[in-house]
């Protein structure tokens, strides 16, 4: 039987090398990265059965890249790590796409039981689906076919990631607003059908196989 997988991405060395030699000592395999970058090819390529993940990265935030690895067919539980445990950073990881969230400075024995937690619920046997060509790449906030590129604000970037993360389904316009904008924002209908528009002007320019869908009266769906 396999050693479960366990994925770090977090900026801080002493931090990163302290969470892999624990997690090792429990008999994890460990893959850790620094970066949101790397963390999105390392991951994408070869998916951890859980992903400990910092929000406040260099290069991109945390839970952007929880969306783009969401977006490109990982379904590992995701745990954040952060300094910030306001109301409103907690609620924007979940929506995110998180499993759970644990405020800096936190006790190891604490994240351990909380790994353990998750990996109860989840079927490691159950391969990632495949979310065909499209690719988000949350440091430069772009999405990707092939060679082509073309860039996306926060906004854009959430909704694509919300929609990509459940191809076929009918996200309901709620579940979109709480995905891409902060919680508690005052967005206007008008608001969000003109961030779709331009979303769907973007794939075409990129050539994607993939369309935003209207589902008239609940909301969007990505086919």
């Amino acid at each position: 039987m396999r050693a479960t997988r366990i994925g770090i991405c977090e900026d801080d060395a002493g931090l990163r090398s302290l969470l892999t030699r624990a997690l090792v000592d429990e008999g994890f395999e460990v893959r850790a990265v620094p970066g949101g970058r790397l963390a999105v090819q390392e991951f994408s390529a070869a998916p951890p059965d859980l992903l400990v993940l910092d929000v406040g990265l260099p290069d991109a935030d945390g839970r952007d890249v929880c969306q783009a690895l969401r977006a490109h067919g990982v379904e590992a539980p995701v745990i954040f790590l952060t300094a910030r445990g306001e109301l409103t950073d907690r609620l924007s990881g979940f929506h995110a796409g998180g499993d759970d969230y644990l405020t800096k400075p936190f006790a190891l024995a604490e994240l351990l039981v909380r790994i353990q937690a998750l990996l109860k619920r989840v079927n490691l046997a159950e391969e990632p689906a495949v979310r065909g060509e499209l690719r988000l790449d949350p440091a430069a906030h772009g999405a990707r076919v092939g060679d082509r590129v073309e860039a996306l604000t926060p906004t854009e970037f959430r909704l694509l990631a919300a929609l990509a993360a459940r191809p076929g389904d009918v996200l309901r316009r709620h579940e979109l607003v709480s995905a891409a904008w902060p919680d508690g924002a005052i967005v206007h209908a008008n608001t969000l059908d003109a961030y779709i528009g331009r979303l769907r002007r973007k794939l075409r320019a990129l050539g994607a196989a993939a369309e935003i869908a209207t589902a008239r009266g609940v909301g969007y769906r990505l086919r």
